[in-house]
């Protein structure tokens, strides 16, 4: 679907939800919104389609209370600034629409977290996404670099060719917030896998040390906890140029979720899981095994690592003999490591050995 064409889809929807809330206030009804339990207990796992969406149990928005009242109010303004902005081909940040609330009297947000909840409840009842009612994240998306060929329609209109190995700097192409077809074509590739990458450093480390060109492979900066533009162009290098996708992390519970969000889906976007998770991705990050099998250096497990370590052992999305084997181990150890400590062999070990080894027992290269 053409982005013009979501855009008018999305105020649809949009419009839809006015006149329900009209047509219960109409029926002397107190109105309120029926939304899917954001929760780990209302997660499942979809056969058909391979990843965590959200389940059966429901809870609802109503106006009975002065905070539900509130939050409907918010919506009326919230689709306002929608359909105005798609009127006008404006776009703002997320930051920004909590601001704008300003000017809405007592209908103001109190947190940009209000805000944000907001956007993902319209998300959640219209089917559409955040990008098609012209709301943007605040923070940019990955870098990559590699041989892939794309063409990138500017904000003008015009079309541009790449190639993202070729025609980059060493910080590589910048993936935008939208990374839909009608703005970034997949032309092709040479590269016969994906390496999704936690850190700056490591990213760096491995573009340095041309691991990209020696071994075929498409380099993607994660930054951390991936913005939904990063898993989404994922998925589609995944789809589209199938290519295996494996996901290189930090040994800690944090990052164990950085790869559950590339392949399951995360909890708070369960709603989109199918459009951002790449089910096959496979996880090569640092283990607890690692540590133990390579003598790594490691720290102290905080008091809040342990929390969250136990909290994946109960995560559908950890329920498997690997995660819970690790996790366990973590735990037992008391100890996590950094991708970094493989620098203990030096500079070169983690493309010449480390990442070689692990990806040959994926049956993805051979030594």
């Amino acid at each position: 679907m053409k982005s013009n064409q979501r855009n008018t889809e999305a105020v649809k929807r949009l419009y839809s939800i006015s006149e329900d809330i009209y047509d219960q206030l109409d029926q002397g009804k107190v109105p309120k919104m029926v939304l899917p339990l954001r929760t780990k207990s209302n997660i499942k796992f979809d056969p058909k389609t391979q990843v965590w969406k959200y389940g059966g149990e429901k809870g609802a928005r109503t106006a009975k209370k002065v905070k539900g009242a509130m939050m409907l109010l918010r919506t009326s303004y919230m689709l306002e600034l929608i359909q105005d902005m798609i009127e006008n081909n404006k776009s703002s940040t997320l930051r920004e629409a909590y601001y704008i609330s300003e000017g809405w009297g007592k209908a103001k947000f109190h947190s940009q977290d209000e805000s944000n909840l907001l956007a993902e409840d319209l998300e959640i009842v219209t089917q559409c996404l955040r990008e098609d009612f012209k709301l943007r994240p605040e923070e940019s998306g990955a870098s990559i670099i590699g041989n892939l060929d794309i063409v990138e329609t500017d904000r003008k209109g015009k079309q541009k060719r790449l190639n993202c190995s070729d025609d980059v700097g060493d910080s590589g192409y910048g993936i935008p917030y939208n990374v839909e077809k009608e703005k970034i074509e997949i032309k092709g590739t040479g590269a016969k896998f994906v390496v999704a990458i936690e850190t700056g450093g490591m990213f760096d480390r491995l573009v340095e040390n041309g691991f990209d060109e020696e071994f075929d492979a498409l380099l993607v900066h994660l930054k951390g906890q991936p913005a939904r533009s990063t898993r989404r162009f994922i998925k589609r290098l995944n789809e589209e140029m199938h290519l295996p996708v494996i996901v290189f992390t930090d040994g800690d519970p944090w990052s164990f979720r950085i790869y559950a969000s590339v392949a399951y889906g995360a909890i708070k976007t369960a709603h989109l899981s199918e459009y951002l998770a790449t089910p096959s991705a496979e996880y090569i990050g640092i283990t607890a095994s690692d540590i133990v099998n390579y003598d790594l250096p490691t720290d102290k497990l905080t008091d809040m690592d342990t929390r969250a370590l136990n909290a994946e052992l109960k995560d559908p999305r950890f329920n498997t003999s690997f995660w819970r084997e690790e996790i366990e181990l973590m735990l037992k150890l008391n100890r996590k490591a950094e991708q970094q400590a493989l620098a203990k062999y030096g500079l070169d070990y983690v493309t010449q050995t480390y990442l070689p080894d692990k990806l040959n027992e994926l049956g993805l290269m051979k030594k």
